[in-house]
């Protein structure tokens, strides 16, 4: 099963592209909840080169590094890679509203649907507010 969430986001397509793919601002924003950060982050963007974000619980008491491998890349519209078995399409699409950022999973089958569609929502979401922060709106 594939799950999809998207947000859209007014800012330049640079900026949006940018923050997904720097290390240092994944850090800042790729966490579900607030009781969770990425301690480390680190980006091969290239066919074939690998991707891993170290997320961890605040308090210490757990920590698990989401990493894979890219598998195609566009610039400024698509990125597909690989964690574990599972796949991950993320298409960025320019709009009169600004960036809509679309990620397309395979489900996993320890959480429901419903816990992942909101665990990723709220990731992106994240994503959005760290954006606009840049972007000074």
């Amino acid at each position: 099963m594939k799950i999809t969430v998207e947000t859209t986001i007014a800012a330049p397509m640079d900026l949006v592209w940018q923050t997904w793919t720097t290390p240092d601002d994944i850090k800042q924003w790729n966490a579900a909840s607030d009781d969770w950060h990425t301690t480390q982050a680190r980006v091969d963007l290239r066919v074939g080169g690998s991707f891993c974000s170290r997320m961890e619980a605040k308090d210490g008491s757990v920590g698990f590094d989401f990493e894979g491998v890219y598998t195609n890349i566009v610039p400024h519209q698509l990125i597909e890679c690989t964690f574990g078995d599972r796949s991950l399409q993320v298409t960025f699409i320019d709009g009169p509203q600004g960036v809509t950022v679309r990620e397309t999973f395979d489900a996993e089958e320890v959480f429901s649907e419903e816990q992942q569609r909101a665990g990723w929502q709220a990731i992106l979401d994240n994503f959005a507010r760290h954006v606009l922060s840049k972007h000074g709106t």
